[in-house]
């Protein structure tokens, strides 16, 4: 049996809400760098993201010095 999903590994920051974790993790992500990768629209359109999520997951990448992969 698989673990529940918020209780894998991951460095999301928690005020994205659960589902944007969950839809995050059960599509295969588990590290902010991975964003780099993919569009910030791919990521919108899995269920459970939404506009919040993206300005909040753009905001700790940019803190980072990292951006989603169409903003780079």
């Amino acid at each position: 049996m698989s673990e529940p999903r918020e209780e894998l590994e991951h460095d999301f920051p928690k005020n994205i809400g659960r589902p944007a974790t969950n839809a995050l993790l059960a599509a295969g992500y588990t590290r902010l760098e991975q964003l780099t990768r993919v569009r910030a629209a791919d990521i919108l359109k899995l269920h459970g993201v939404g506009p919040k999520a993206i300005r909040i997951l753009s905001a700790t990448l940019a803190e980072k010095g990292l951006s989603f992969a169409d903003k780079q």
